[in-house]
């Protein structure tokens, strides 16, 4: 598959800084950082879409690599 381009492996990482940022928290706090996380998910997902309509790529296949780009750079941040 062709290089991923850096603005959908930036756009899938703040999603998973997002997802992150979900660990420890409850209530009215946790509700608010999911629906930031979602919307940071759904940011992602447009773009792999319009990145993968423009090119002519399979869809999953451009999804895939992105994740596997954000993956292998850096370890899950909700590790950290």
């Amino acid at each position: 598959m062709a290089e991923v381009l850096d603005e959908l492996i930036m756009l899938e990482r703040s999603a998973e800084e997002e997802r992150a940022k979900l660990a420890g928290l409850t209530g009215d706090a946790y509700d608010a950082q999911l629906h930031r996380w979602r919307e940071a998910s759904a940011a992602v997902q447009e773009a792999i879409t319009r990145h993968a309509d423009t090119t002519g790529t399979d869809r999953y296949e451009v999804e895939q690599a992105v994740k596997r780009a954000v993956r292998h750079a850096q370890e899950d941040p909700a590790v950290e």
